[in-house]
């Protein structure tokens, strides 16, 4: 079998709930983070692209009918290039990515481009669809932007707890205070501030088109532990959960370009793709599973975490993101060093693209040899890849 590398990523800046993005289809967000990707391999034929994988959560309104597909069609790619949508919910581009990889060390394919997108701001209301027509009594429009809807009666109760309140009760499991949760969330505005400062985000990041917005928008610079304190619970009134302290409702896409050792692309490869893992566990636990996940990548990288130098940890929570780390027992300082997703943002679909991008433009600025990219997945899921740097 052959190894996959990563060539390129790329990404739109992340936009806030109803921000910048929100006039903007998820379709053509998707197409625009294609052409982005694309642009920084010009000496790649397009039709050579043996497949596109696109991840998308909701696929509920206008990302519907196989998005990725429209993406490639509406990026202008020649129509013999195929694509298919997968949803893992919020590992839905980096499970595209993973399967990217093992099309390509199949032989399968020698290029397959792969992301995601979402645009929680556009997600549409959905009625359940009456069994006969002219139904009597009244129907319920349910908001398909974020968690459970529509759900089976036959789903323990526990399980389909909301997002917030399985992370209290992950908080609780592991006595993580909520000074420790706002510290954490200050310290991921604080280097996601720095990192677009300093310029490290400037080859990562394209524009779309029509919109001005020059950066991420939900960092808020000088964000402290004691500001974030004066914040509410969001979910129990004791709770420890906030608006600040957890990852916002955003708009965003990304894309990650895979090959071959020798696929011809024109570039040379940044990164390998050395591991994957994936995990399950109780839906409510969802914010723990990265844990195993992680640890099953390393052993299939053939490595332990005292060869890894950068870890990228999607922060849907600061609660869960915490007890991941100190499950790790790796240092904290490698941890999301450019800022992570509660400054950044989390538009489902495209958050596991950007982590991966992010790794791997991390491992080039510093030199470390390898890398992990985990995230967690609500209905207890959670995956991870690891990267070894070739440059």
């Amino acid at each position: 079998m052959t190894a996959a590398f990563l060539y390129a990523a790329a990404r739109t800046p992340f936009g806030r709930f109803g921000g910048a993005l929100a006039e903007v289809r998820p379709d053509d967000l998707a197409a625009t983070v294609v052409r982005g990707v694309l642009a920084k391999a010009p000496g790649l034929a397009e039709d050579r692209i043996g497949d596109v994988v696109w991840g998308c959560a909701n696929q509920a309104g206008e990302d519907n009918r196989n998005v990725g597909r429209m993406a490639v069609l509406l990026a202008g790619l020649p129509v013999s290039v195929p694509a298919t949508t997968v949803n893992r919910l919020c590992g839905s581009s980096l499970d595209a990515a993973i399967i990217g990889s093992r099309t390509i060390e199949s032989g399968d394919a020698d290029v397959v481009l792969t992301g995601g997108v979402e645009s929680m701001t556009r997600a549409p209301w959905v009625l359940p669809k009456p069994s006969r027509a002219f139904p009597a009594g009244n129907v319920t429009a349910v908001s398909t932007t974020l968690g459970w809807r529509l759900v089976n009666e036959r789903m323990p109760a526990e399980w389909t707890v909301s997002l917030g309140e399985a992370n209290e009760l992950l908080g609780e499991k592991f006595a993580i205070s909520r000074e420790r949760q706002d510290e954490f969330a200050a310290r991921s505005h604080e280097l996601a501030d720095a990192a677009w400062t300093a310029g490290f985000y400037d080859d990562l990041v394209v524009p779309v088109e029509g919109v001005d917005v020059a950066r991420d928008e939900s960092i808020r610079p000088g964000s402290t532990a004691a500001t974030l304190a004066g914040l509410k619970p969001s979910f129990r009134a004791d709770g420890t959960i906030t608006a600040g302290n957890a990852s916002p409702l955003n708009d965003g896409a990304s894309a990650v370009l895979l090959g071959s050792e020798d696929a011809g692309i024109g570039v040379d490869p940044i990164a390998r793709i050395a591991g994957r893992g994936v995990s399950a566990v109780e839906p409510q636990l969802f914010g723990y599973a990265p844990v195993e996940a992680a640890d099953r990548a390393l052993a299939r990288a053939g490595i332990s975490w005292a060869d890894v130098g950068a870890v990228e940890l999607n922060e849907a929570f600061a609660v869960q993101s915490l007890a991941c780390v100190d499950a790790w027992k790796i240092d904290p300082e490698i941890v999301n060093a450019k800022g992570g997703a509660i400054a950044i943002g989390h538009p489902l679909g495209a958050s596991g693209g950007r982590i991966l991008g992010t790794l791997a433009a991390r491992l080039q600025e510093s030199g470390d040899r390898y890398g992990v990219a985990a995230i967690c997945i609500g209905v207890g899921q959670a995956l991870a890849v690891v990267l070894e740097n070739v440059q």
